[in-house]
Protein backbone atom coordinates (compact mmCIF):
# COMPACT_ATOMS: atom_id res chain seq x y z
CA UNK A 1 0.00 0.00 0.00
CA UNK A 2 1.71 3.20 -0.75
CA UNK A 3 1.89 6.23 1.96
CA UNK A 4 3.09 9.46 2.34
CA UNK A 5 5.66 8.96 5.29
CA UNK A 6 6.37 6.32 7.50
CA UNK A 7 7.59 6.34 11.08
CA UNK A 8 9.73 3.17 12.04
CA UNK A 9 10.18 1.77 15.66
CA UNK A 10 9.34 4.88 17.33
CA UNK A 11 8.11 6.02 21.07
CA UNK A 12 4.80 8.10 21.26
CA UNK A 13 2.72 10.23 23.33
CA UNK A 14 -0.82 8.43 23.46
CA UNK A 15 -3.75 10.55 23.78
CA UNK A 16 -4.18 9.58 27.71
CA UNK A 17 -0.84 11.05 27.68
CA UNK A 18 1.45 7.57 28.20
CA UNK A 19 4.43 6.63 26.56
CA UNK A 20 4.60 2.95 24.73
CA UNK A 21 7.27 2.02 22.58
CA UNK A 22 8.69 0.09 19.17
CA UNK A 23 5.19 1.83 17.23
CA UNK A 24 5.01 2.52 13.47
CA UNK A 25 2.82 5.06 12.49
CA UNK A 26 1.94 5.49 8.65
CA UNK A 27 0.77 8.96 7.06
CA UNK A 28 -1.23 9.10 3.86
CA UNK A 29 -3.10 12.34 2.40
CA UNK A 30 -2.33 14.55 5.21
CA UNK A 31 -3.50 12.11 7.96
CA UNK A 32 -2.50 9.15 10.31
CA UNK A 33 -3.93 5.90 8.86
CA UNK A 34 -1.94 3.26 10.82
CA UNK A 35 -0.63 2.85 14.48
CA UNK A 36 0.72 -0.32 15.12
CA UNK A 37 3.46 -2.21 16.60
CA UNK A 38 3.91 -4.74 13.97
CA UNK A 39 2.46 -3.81 10.61
CA UNK A 40 -0.58 -5.61 9.16
CA UNK A 41 0.59 -4.89 5.44
CA UNK A 42 3.58 -3.34 3.63
CA UNK A 43 3.57 0.42 3.05
CA UNK A 44 5.75 1.82 -0.01
CA UNK A 45 6.22 5.10 1.49
CA UNK A 46 7.41 8.06 -0.01
CA UNK A 47 9.24 9.56 3.41
CA UNK A 48 10.93 7.01 5.79
CA UNK A 49 11.84 8.30 9.04
CA UNK A 50 14.00 6.00 11.44
CA UNK A 51 12.14 6.46 14.99
CA UNK A 52 14.49 4.56 17.08
CA UNK A 53 15.10 6.75 20.04
CA UNK A 54 12.61 9.50 19.26
CA UNK A 55 9.27 10.49 20.83
CA UNK A 56 6.56 11.16 18.31
CA UNK A 57 3.99 13.49 20.05
CA UNK A 58 1.55 15.82 18.47
CA UNK A 59 2.69 19.00 17.80
CA UNK A 60 3.09 22.02 20.02
CA UNK A 61 0.08 24.67 19.82
CA UNK A 62 0.73 28.58 20.97
CA UNK A 63 -2.77 29.42 22.39
CA UNK A 64 -1.61 33.43 22.33
CA UNK A 65 1.22 34.64 20.35
CA UNK A 66 2.03 38.43 18.96
CA UNK A 67 3.64 37.66 15.38
CA UNK A 68 3.78 41.84 14.85
CA UNK A 69 5.95 42.13 18.34
CA UNK A 70 8.96 39.38 16.84
CA UNK A 71 11.54 42.32 16.36
CA UNK A 72 10.74 43.93 19.81
CA UNK A 73 12.86 40.75 21.50
CA UNK A 74 14.80 42.04 24.48
CA UNK A 75 13.41 45.26 24.62
CA UNK A 76 10.37 45.33 27.46
CA UNK A 77 12.07 43.60 30.38
CA UNK A 78 13.27 45.10 32.86
CA UNK A 79 11.41 48.13 32.08
CA UNK A 80 8.83 49.86 34.09
CA UNK A 81 4.70 50.12 33.40
CA UNK A 82 3.30 50.80 31.76
CA UNK A 83 5.38 48.97 28.50
CA UNK A 84 2.65 49.19 26.28
CA UNK A 85 1.80 52.72 26.44
CA UNK A 86 5.55 53.66 26.30
CA UNK A 87 6.92 51.17 24.23
CA UNK A 88 4.68 48.70 22.58
CA UNK A 89 2.31 51.08 21.51
CA UNK A 90 4.89 53.67 19.44
CA UNK A 91 6.82 50.06 18.23
CA UNK A 92 3.13 49.08 16.45
CA UNK A 93 2.37 52.08 15.11
CA UNK A 94 5.43 52.61 13.45
CA UNK A 95 5.07 49.00 11.76
CA UNK A 96 5.52 48.91 7.66
CA UNK A 97 4.53 46.01 5.80
CA UNK A 98 7.75 44.66 4.61
CA UNK A 99 8.31 44.80 8.59
CA UNK A 100 5.49 42.49 9.40
CA UNK A 101 6.56 40.24 6.29
CA UNK A 102 9.80 39.53 8.07
CA UNK A 103 8.50 39.59 11.91
CA UNK A 104 5.65 36.93 10.69
CA UNK A 105 8.70 34.87 9.16
CA UNK A 106 10.45 34.99 11.73
CA UNK A 107 8.26 34.07 13.63
CA UNK A 108 7.45 30.85 11.81
CA UNK A 109 10.65 30.00 11.61
CA UNK A 110 11.05 30.26 15.45
CA UNK A 111 7.82 28.65 16.11
CA UNK A 112 9.21 25.79 13.72
CA UNK A 113 11.77 24.77 15.07
CA UNK A 114 10.62 24.87 19.13
CA UNK A 115 8.25 22.41 17.78
CA UNK A 116 5.51 24.58 17.25
CA UNK A 117 3.11 23.41 14.98
CA UNK A 118 0.37 25.82 15.34
CA UNK A 119 -0.67 29.19 16.69
CA UNK A 120 -3.38 31.84 16.90
CA UNK A 121 -2.38 35.20 16.55
CA UNK A 122 -4.01 37.74 18.68
CA UNK A 123 -4.06 40.28 15.81
CA UNK A 124 -2.16 43.13 14.46
CA UNK A 125 -1.53 45.10 11.44
CA UNK A 126 -0.91 43.81 7.60
CA UNK A 127 -2.32 40.44 8.97
CA UNK A 128 -2.48 39.44 5.11
CA UNK A 129 1.32 39.11 5.15
CA UNK A 130 1.03 36.81 8.16
CA UNK A 131 -1.43 34.71 6.20
CA UNK A 132 1.47 34.41 3.91
CA UNK A 133 4.32 33.36 5.99
CA UNK A 134 1.74 30.43 7.69
CA UNK A 135 0.91 29.72 3.80
CA UNK A 136 5.06 29.49 2.80
CA UNK A 137 6.01 27.97 6.57
CA UNK A 138 3.34 24.91 6.21
CA UNK A 139 2.02 25.76 9.75
CA UNK A 140 -1.48 26.56 11.33
CA UNK A 141 -2.62 29.47 12.42
CA UNK A 142 -5.89 31.62 13.56
CA UNK A 143 -5.14 34.56 12.38
CA UNK A 144 -7.40 38.25 13.33
CA UNK A 145 -6.76 41.72 12.65
CA UNK A 146 -6.09 44.38 15.15
CA UNK A 147 -9.40 46.12 16.13
CA UNK A 148 -9.70 49.49 18.00
CA UNK A 149 -11.50 52.40 18.08
CA UNK A 150 -11.10 54.30 21.40
CA UNK A 151 -9.37 54.50 24.52
CA UNK A 152 -6.85 57.49 25.62
CA UNK A 153 -3.64 54.94 25.80
CA UNK A 154 -3.33 54.59 21.71
CA UNK A 155 -2.93 56.93 19.16
CA UNK A 156 -5.55 58.61 16.74
CA UNK A 157 -3.62 56.91 13.89
CA UNK A 158 -4.66 53.16 15.22
CA UNK A 159 -7.99 54.21 15.37
CA UNK A 160 -10.39 53.56 12.91
CA UNK A 161 -14.32 53.23 12.75
CA UNK A 162 -16.38 50.22 13.72
CA UNK A 163 -17.52 49.78 10.10
CA UNK A 164 -13.81 49.90 8.78
CA UNK A 165 -12.49 47.75 11.54
CA UNK A 166 -14.87 44.97 10.58
CA UNK A 167 -14.75 45.33 7.08
CA UNK A 168 -10.45 45.35 7.80
CA UNK A 169 -11.63 41.69 9.32
CA UNK A 170 -14.01 40.93 6.91
CA UNK A 171 -11.49 41.39 3.97
CA UNK A 172 -9.04 39.23 5.40
CA UNK A 173 -11.86 36.21 6.22
CA UNK A 174 -12.69 36.12 2.77
CA UNK A 175 -9.05 36.41 1.16
CA UNK A 176 -7.53 33.58 3.75
CA UNK A 177 -10.51 31.63 5.94
CA UNK A 178 -9.66 27.89 4.94
CA UNK A 179 -6.74 28.37 2.55
CA UNK A 180 -3.30 26.86 2.75
CA UNK A 181 -5.24 23.48 2.67
CA UNK A 182 -7.58 24.28 5.57
CA UNK A 183 -4.32 25.49 7.42
CA UNK A 184 -5.66 29.10 7.63
CA UNK A 185 -8.40 29.83 9.95
CA UNK A 186 -9.52 33.55 10.22
CA UNK A 187 -11.10 34.59 13.51
CA UNK A 188 -12.65 38.43 14.57
CA UNK A 189 -11.47 39.72 17.82
CA UNK A 190 -11.03 43.08 19.89
CA UNK A 191 -7.92 44.54 21.30
CA UNK A 192 -8.81 44.78 24.90
CA UNK A 193 -11.73 46.02 26.64
CA UNK A 194 -10.50 49.23 26.97
CA UNK A 195 -9.75 49.77 23.50
CA UNK A 196 -13.36 48.97 22.08
CA UNK A 197 -16.69 50.84 22.71
CA UNK A 198 -19.40 48.48 23.37
CA UNK A 199 -20.95 49.11 20.13
CA UNK A 200 -17.69 47.28 18.32
CA UNK A 201 -17.62 44.26 20.75
CA UNK A 202 -21.43 43.64 20.01
CA UNK A 203 -20.90 44.14 16.85
CA UNK A 204 -17.65 42.03 15.96
CA UNK A 205 -19.19 39.00 17.93
CA UNK A 206 -22.32 39.32 15.39
CA UNK A 207 -20.00 39.23 12.48
CA UNK A 208 -17.82 36.21 13.55
CA UNK A 209 -21.01 34.66 14.54
CA UNK A 210 -22.31 34.96 11.15
CA UNK A 211 -18.93 33.72 9.47
CA UNK A 212 -19.07 30.51 12.12
CA UNK A 213 -15.88 31.62 13.35
CA UNK A 214 -14.15 31.83 16.57
CA UNK A 215 -13.51 35.71 18.63
CA UNK A 216 -10.81 36.68 20.91
CA UNK A 217 -9.32 39.15 22.93
CA UNK A 218 -7.23 39.90 25.96
CA UNK A 219 -9.41 39.48 29.55
CA UNK A 220 -8.25 40.10 33.04
CA UNK A 221 -4.39 40.83 32.04
CA UNK A 222 -4.30 44.35 34.14
CA UNK A 223 -5.89 45.53 37.07
CA UNK A 224 -6.41 48.88 34.69
CA UNK A 225 -8.89 46.78 32.33
CA UNK A 226 -10.60 45.54 35.37
CA UNK A 227 -11.02 48.89 37.09
CA UNK A 228 -12.04 50.44 33.47
CA UNK A 229 -14.81 47.91 33.65
CA UNK A 230 -15.99 48.36 37.30
CA UNK A 231 -16.44 52.39 36.79
CA UNK A 232 -17.38 52.57 33.46
CA UNK A 233 -20.58 49.53 33.86
CA UNK A 234 -20.16 48.36 37.75
CA UNK A 235 -19.00 44.70 36.50
CA UNK A 236 -16.23 42.82 35.56
CA UNK A 237 -14.75 41.98 32.63
CA UNK A 238 -16.59 38.72 31.91
CA UNK A 239 -19.48 39.98 33.67
CA UNK A 240 -20.01 43.08 30.93
CA UNK A 241 -18.92 41.15 27.97
CA UNK A 242 -22.20 38.48 29.44
CA UNK A 243 -24.12 41.77 29.98
CA UNK A 244 -23.25 42.31 25.66
CA UNK A 245 -24.52 38.77 24.85
CA UNK A 246 -21.06 38.03 23.24
CA UNK A 247 -19.82 35.22 25.48
CA UNK A 248 -19.97 31.29 24.03
CA UNK A 249 -18.18 28.44 22.63
CA UNK A 250 -16.13 30.47 20.41
CA UNK A 251 -14.85 32.53 22.86
CA UNK A 252 -11.08 32.36 23.40
CA UNK A 253 -9.94 35.18 26.69
CA UNK A 254 -6.18 35.43 26.05
CA UNK A 255 -4.44 35.34 29.75
CA UNK A 256 -7.41 35.56 32.32
CA UNK A 257 -5.53 35.56 35.30
CA UNK A 258 -7.30 38.54 37.76
CA UNK A 259 -10.05 36.74 37.34
CA UNK A 260 -12.99 36.12 40.04
CA UNK A 261 -15.60 33.62 41.80
CA UNK A 262 -17.87 34.52 39.24
CA UNK A 263 -16.18 34.89 36.26
CA UNK A 264 -14.88 31.58 36.53
CA UNK A 265 -18.26 30.50 36.49
CA UNK A 266 -19.07 32.15 33.50
CA UNK A 267 -16.55 31.14 31.40
CA UNK A 268 -17.89 27.64 32.61
CA UNK A 269 -20.72 27.85 32.11
CA UNK A 270 -20.43 29.46 28.24
CA UNK A 271 -17.83 26.76 27.67
CA UNK A 272 -15.22 30.13 26.77
CA UNK A 273 -11.89 29.11 26.19
CA UNK A 274 -9.04 30.55 28.22
CA UNK A 275 -4.99 30.60 27.02
CA UNK A 276 -2.57 31.10 29.54
CA UNK A 277 0.92 32.81 28.88
CA UNK A 278 2.49 31.48 31.82
CA UNK A 279 6.26 33.77 31.59
CA UNK A 280 4.09 37.07 30.84
CA UNK A 281 1.30 36.17 33.02
CA UNK A 282 4.24 35.87 36.30
CA UNK A 283 4.68 39.62 36.14
CA UNK A 284 1.33 40.50 36.65
CA UNK A 285 -0.63 37.81 38.66
CA UNK A 286 -0.73 34.10 39.10
CA UNK A 287 -3.63 32.21 37.54
CA UNK A 288 -6.29 30.49 38.95
CA UNK A 289 -5.59 27.59 36.74
CA UNK A 290 -5.97 24.52 38.97
CA UNK A 291 -10.04 25.93 39.93
CA UNK A 292 -10.39 26.16 36.19
CA UNK A 293 -9.46 22.75 35.96
CA UNK A 294 -11.94 21.45 38.35
CA UNK A 295 -14.45 23.53 36.26
CA UNK A 296 -14.04 21.46 33.50
CA UNK A 297 -12.59 24.74 31.50
CA UNK A 298 -10.28 23.97 28.59
CA UNK A 299 -7.00 25.83 29.04
CA UNK A 300 -4.40 26.35 26.13
CA UNK A 301 -1.07 27.39 26.97
CA UNK A 302 0.64 30.68 25.21
CA UNK A 303 3.87 32.87 25.07
CA UNK A 304 2.38 36.12 24.33
CA UNK A 305 5.00 36.78 21.83
CA UNK A 306 8.73 36.87 21.45
CA UNK A 307 8.85 40.53 23.21
CA UNK A 308 7.99 38.83 26.47
CA UNK A 309 9.50 35.43 26.43
CA UNK A 310 10.26 33.95 22.98
CA UNK A 311 8.57 31.33 21.38
CA UNK A 312 9.46 27.92 23.47
CA UNK A 313 6.54 26.16 24.37
CA UNK A 314 8.51 24.18 25.96
CA UNK A 315 10.15 27.00 28.31
CA UNK A 316 6.49 28.06 29.47
CA UNK A 317 5.54 24.38 30.16
CA UNK A 318 8.46 24.36 32.70
CA UNK A 319 8.00 27.80 34.16
CA UNK A 320 3.80 26.82 34.70
CA UNK A 321 4.91 23.98 36.44
CA UNK A 322 6.77 26.11 38.97
CA UNK A 323 4.97 28.73 39.12
CA UNK A 324 1.91 26.26 40.16
CA UNK A 325 3.54 24.32 42.16
CA UNK A 326 5.22 27.25 44.46
CA UNK A 327 1.69 29.75 44.11
CA UNK A 328 -1.13 27.11 44.65
CA UNK A 329 0.94 24.05 45.90
CA UNK A 330 3.44 25.03 48.47
CA UNK A 331 0.95 26.76 50.75
CA UNK A 332 -1.78 23.88 51.07
CA UNK A 333 1.43 20.87 50.83
CA UNK A 334 -0.20 19.99 47.87
CA UNK A 335 3.45 19.15 45.44
CA UNK A 336 0.59 17.36 42.32
CA UNK A 337 -1.14 20.46 42.07
CA UNK A 338 -0.69 20.95 38.56
CA UNK A 339 0.53 17.50 37.27
CA UNK A 340 2.99 17.02 34.47
CA UNK A 341 0.41 15.30 32.30
CA UNK A 342 -2.27 18.13 32.40
CA UNK A 343 0.57 20.66 31.38
CA UNK A 344 1.28 18.84 28.22
CA UNK A 345 -2.43 18.10 27.76
CA UNK A 346 -2.89 21.81 27.65
CA UNK A 347 0.73 22.58 25.25
CA UNK A 348 -1.33 20.01 22.75
CA UNK A 349 -4.89 19.26 22.79
CA UNK A 350 -5.94 22.33 25.06
CA UNK A 351 -4.18 24.30 22.49
CA UNK A 352 -6.33 22.53 19.73
CA UNK A 353 -9.48 23.60 21.54
CA UNK A 354 -8.44 27.06 21.62
CA UNK A 355 -8.23 26.55 17.82
CA UNK A 356 -11.94 25.36 17.69
CA UNK A 357 -10.37 22.31 16.02
CA UNK A 358 -9.76 19.44 18.87
CA UNK A 359 -11.38 17.04 16.39
CA UNK A 360 -8.48 17.59 13.50
CA UNK A 361 -5.77 17.52 15.85
CA UNK A 362 -4.15 17.93 18.92
CA UNK A 363 -3.40 13.73 19.68
CA UNK A 364 -2.23 11.10 17.88
CA UNK A 365 -4.75 9.09 16.51
CA UNK A 366 -5.98 7.17 13.31
CA UNK A 367 -8.22 9.48 11.38
CA UNK A 368 -6.36 12.81 12.99
CA UNK A 369 -4.53 15.29 10.69
CA UNK A 370 -0.97 14.03 10.67
CA UNK A 371 0.52 17.42 12.96
CA UNK A 372 3.73 15.95 15.16
CA UNK A 373 6.85 16.17 16.08
CA UNK A 374 9.79 13.89 16.81
CA UNK A 375 11.63 14.49 20.36
CA UNK A 376 15.65 12.68 19.89
CA UNK A 377 15.15 11.29 23.70
CA UNK A 378 18.84 9.89 23.36
CA UNK A 379 20.53 12.30 24.91
CA UNK A 380 22.35 12.39 28.71
CA UNK A 381 19.77 15.41 30.19
CA UNK A 382 16.60 13.23 28.60
CA UNK A 383 17.31 9.52 29.03
CA UNK A 384 17.23 7.13 30.73
CA UNK A 385 14.26 8.72 33.00
CA UNK A 386 11.91 6.83 35.61
CA UNK A 387 8.85 8.99 33.88
CA UNK A 388 9.63 10.79 30.40
CA UNK A 389 6.23 12.79 30.90
CA UNK A 390 8.22 14.08 33.56
CA UNK A 391 11.15 14.78 32.34
CA UNK A 392 9.63 16.40 29.08
CA UNK A 393 8.79 19.43 31.22
CA UNK A 394 11.42 18.88 33.53
CA UNK A 395 14.54 18.76 31.09
CA UNK A 396 13.52 18.90 27.33
CA UNK A 397 13.81 21.87 25.35
CA UNK A 398 13.22 23.76 22.47
CA UNK A 399 16.76 22.11 20.53
CA UNK A 400 15.35 18.77 21.24
CA UNK A 401 13.32 18.65 18.56
CA UNK A 402 14.61 16.59 15.52
CA UNK A 403 11.83 16.41 13.23
CA UNK A 404 8.30 19.00 12.34
CA UNK A 405 5.10 16.87 10.52
CA UNK A 406 2.25 19.09 9.72
CA UNK A 407 -0.71 18.29 7.16
CA UNK A 408 1.17 15.33 6.90
CA UNK A 409 4.42 17.34 5.60
CA UNK A 410 7.78 17.49 6.73
CA UNK A 411 8.55 20.51 7.94
CA UNK A 412 11.85 20.00 9.85
CA UNK A 413 13.95 16.81 8.98
CA UNK A 414 17.17 16.47 11.65
CA UNK A 415 16.82 20.40 12.71
CA UNK A 416 17.36 21.22 9.08
CA UNK A 417 14.04 23.85 8.08
CA UNK A 418 12.68 22.64 4.72
CA UNK A 419 9.87 25.11 4.34
CA UNK A 420 11.79 28.70 5.01
CA UNK A 421 15.15 30.03 4.14
CA UNK A 422 16.68 30.44 7.51
CA UNK A 423 19.38 32.72 6.83
CA UNK A 424 17.38 35.51 4.89
CA UNK A 425 15.08 35.55 7.29
CA UNK A 426 17.40 36.06 10.18
CA UNK A 427 19.78 38.62 7.76
CA UNK A 428 16.87 40.51 6.54
CA UNK A 429 15.34 40.43 10.55
CA UNK A 430 18.36 42.39 11.86
CA UNK A 431 18.39 45.08 9.26
CA UNK A 432 14.43 45.77 10.02
CA UNK A 433 15.20 45.47 13.64
CA UNK A 434 17.90 48.39 13.14
CA UNK A 435 15.40 50.35 11.52
CA UNK A 436 12.46 50.21 13.28
CA UNK A 437 15.18 51.54 16.12
CA UNK A 438 15.56 54.51 15.23
CA UNK A 439 12.33 55.02 13.16
CA UNK A 440 9.80 54.05 16.41
CA UNK A 441 12.29 55.95 18.78
CA UNK A 442 12.62 52.25 21.14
Amino acid sequence: MHADILIKNCSMLTPDFEVIHEQHIVIKDQKIIAIEKELTQTYDAKETIDGKGKLVMPGLIDAHTHTNQQLLRGRISDEYPMIWTRIMVPFESNLREEDVAISAELSCLEMLKAGTTGFVDAGGSYMHKVAEAVEASGLRGVLTCSTMDTGAAIPESMKTTMEHNIQRNTDLFDAYHGKADGRIHVWYSLRSLITCTPELIQKVYETANAAGTGMQTHMNEYPNEISYCLENFQMRPYEYLESLGVLDENFLGAHSILLSENEMELIQKYDNKVAHSPISNAGKGFTKSPSLMQKGVSIGLGTDGSAHSGLSLFDQMKVFKSLMRAFWGVPIFDPVVMPSKNILEMATLGGAKAMLQEEQFGSIEVGKKADMILINTDQPHIEPTHQLTNTLIESANSNDVADVIVNGRILMKNREVLSLDEERIKYESKKAMDDLIVRAKI
